[in-house]
């Protein structure tokens, strides 16, 4: 009779002693609260709170992957694109996290959103598909800097996908194939303009010596000797060559002036008659 009129009570005290036990994992902190005011962070391990009295809240202190939704944007060249990113981050400071901001899940995924769209609004379309890392640093520590006072970390931020349509694709295709039309342009140029200066160079070399002149001449009829024609044609050296060209140019010298036979006197003249 006097253990079925105590059982009642023995039932209550099981119920506030099993509620007063608290086990956290090595990844966990509790951050517990006496009659509604912080009272301290608790954890990993079995920790013991007075029922009613303390209130305890679980924190998980692991890296935590969040998933940034699809953003809307114009970058500063007026291209609409569709970005995503993910952001890895983790709780430093229990107390912080729970006391300082409501939801720090969502808090922190409504500051990247925000974030991600005003970040890249702020580049062009090149930047923003070559120049990657460093945005992803400049978001990074944007929001590594406001959440802090949340008692959060950001580690890091990654841009996933940067989706546009397709006529900015068939745009982005004609101005890398002008692009790569240009760079064979100007190495074209560029090797010719070496091989004339090498040109000139050995003309130069060779003009200080009219030696080297004749061997590049006898050089010259020799591979026209090996080649399989039948027409062989004989260079000839410009020193020969440039004599007959001055005597050509030389004025021709009038001609002598003729004897005017009226005037010579080659014709007898008649005597006049005596009479």
């Amino acid at each position: 009779m006097n253990l079925v009129m105590y059982f009642p009570i023995l039932v209550v005290i099981a119920v506030f002693f099993f509620s007063a036990i608290k086990i956290l994992r090595e990844y966990e902190r509790g951050v517990v609260f006496q009659l509604g005011r912080f009272w301290k962070v608790k954890g990993p391990g079995l920790i013991l709170l007075v029922p009613v009295v303390q209130q305890m809240v679980r924190v998980d202190m692991r890296t935590i992957v969040m998933d940034v939704p699809t953003q809307d944007l114009i970058t500063r060249d007026n291209v609409s694109v569709q970005v995503n990113a993910v952001v890895y981050f983790r709780v430093v400071d229990a107390e912080k996290a729970i006391i300082a901001v409501e939801h720090f899940y969502e808090a922190t995924s409504q500051l990247a959103q925000t974030t991600l769209r005003s970040v890249l609004g702020q580049h062009e379309l090149d930047q923003l598909l070559a120049e990657r890392d460093k945005l992803n640093g400049d978001i990074r520590a944007i929001l590594d800097k406001q959440t802090d006072a949340w008692g959060i970390k950001v580690a890091n931020v990654e841009i996933k996908h940067v989706d546009i349509n397709e006529t900015m694709v068939r745009a982005i295709a004609r101005q890398a194939e002008a692009e790569r039309v240009r760079r064979a342009k100007i190495i074209h140029a560029e090797g010719e303009q070496q091989a004339a200066e090498k040109l000139v160079e050995a003309a130069r070399i060779m003009g200080a010596d009219p030696r080297a002149i004749q061997l590049r001449y006898m050089q010259t009829l020799t591979e026209i000797a090996g080649d399989r024609t039948s027409t062989i044609v004989f260079p000839l050296p410009m020193d020969l060559v440039e004599p007959l060209l001055a005597r050509l140019k030389e004025p021709a010298h009038p001609p002598h002036d003729r004897p005017d036979p009226s005037r010579s006197g080659a014709f007898p003249q008649t005597g006049e008659e005596h009479t």
